[in-house]
């Protein structure tokens, strides 16, 4: 799962590193997981996203478009979320 979203944040990549450091966001797997794990909305994912651009990246958060990523992401989730249950059913 953790590999999956990896490359989810290196395909957004808001540093334009990812080619060079594949782990340069793992910062923010764990805190994501954790969110998503509790059920993080896409607001809540953009508004993370965003403070990690701004605070710890330095960078200018709507260049990122953080709401954009937010929204791939809870995808992603939402899909990874259904194939678990499809495979916990007897």
């Amino acid at each position: 799962m953790k590999n999956a979203l990896r490359h989810l944040l290196n395909e957004w990549d808001p540093l334009g590193v990812a080619d060079e450091v594949q782990d340069e966001y793992d910062c923010m797997l764990l805190p994501m997981l954790q969110r998503l794990r509790g059920g993080a909305d896409e607001t809540e994912i953009g508004e993370f996203l965003r403070r990690e651009v701004e605070e710890h990246f330095g960078l200018d958060p709507l260049g990122a478009r953080p709401d954009a990523m937010a929204v791939r992401v809870i995808a992603w989730w939402t899909a990874v979320e259904g194939s678990q249950q499809h495979r916990r059913r007897p």
